[in-house]
């Protein structure tokens, strides 16, 4: 999937574990803003986990496993919106390395073809121009590692919030850099994460903005998380849930 595809008239979205159990009201809200463009969206109901985890954590046969699941759940040659740059970046970058050699490679190879982050497929294959519907408000951006850095997406989050007239999109002195996070990486290295997320909290806490927006719902959590733990009121949400109430909501 490239800036320069056709409009098509359907679409998958994988919404990915994380949304599905701890944020279902960004992934509905996803499917919404595609459903306002006119767009038929299908979800796989047997859809889970893209394998990221195993990954991650150096266990390539037990990702398979987990990956194989979903291989046969986008058989129409249509694209696959993931409203997620990790998981977007493993089925798109790293399925194909994942299922090399094997049966499942060409397969595994069509489908990350078809990989398409939600906001790179709103601004560049669907060009969406909408009239920004809210008060005014100053919102900061943190974008995820992988959205950053394997997807290269982080600019089309930017763009679609400075589209919004009554948005001012503020930039903290740590935008670039990791939230901590990254998955398993909280787990087995706590101290470095939550050292790293304490910096991340802190900037975008000083920018002065109303709230932070992220395309990356494991980001969200982590970065959330942090704020409720020291009792700041400030925190954030998926895009797709800015994007869809500055725009008239859902109609």
């Amino acid at each position: 999937m490239t800036a320069a595809a056709a409009r098509p008239r359907d679409v998958y979205l994988f919404s990915t574990c994380l949304l599905d159990m701890f944020l279902p009201e960004a992934g509905l809200d996803a499917i919404t803003l595609l459903e306002r463009e006119g767009l038929r969206v299908h979800y796989p109901q047997g859809q889970s986990c893209c394998g990221q985890p195993a990954y991650t954590s150096g266990l390539p046969d037990e990702a398979r496993v987990v990956a194989r699941q979903q291989l046969g759940l986008f058989d129409q040659p249509w694209p696959i919106v993931v409203p997620s740059g990790s998981c977007g970046g493993m089925m798109k970058h790293h399925w194909p390395t994942l299922f090399e050699g094997t049966p499942d490679e060409a397969r595994a190879k069509a489908i990350a073809e078809r990989v398409v982050e939600l906001t790179d497929f709103l601004r560049n294959v669907l060009k969406v121009q909408w009239q920004d519907q809210g008060k005014p408000v100053k919102v900061a951006v943190h974008t995820s590692c992988s959205a950053r850095r394997e997807m290269n997406v982080h600019t089309n989050g930017w763009a679609l919030v400075d589209g919004l007239t009554n948005v001012q999109r503020v930039v903290h002195d740590h935008e670039s850099e990791c939230c901590g996070f990254g998955g398993t990486f909280s787990i087995k290295h706590p101290d470095i994460s939550g050292a790293m997320v304490a910096d991340k909290t802190a900037a975008l806490a000083g920018t002065g903005a109303d709230e932070f927006i992220t395309a990356d719902g494991g980001c969200l959590l982590n970065i959330n998380g942090k704020f409720a733990k020291d009792g700041r009121k400030f925190k954030g949400r998926h895009i797709a849930s800015f994007l869809l109430e500055r725009t008239g909501g859902k109609k």
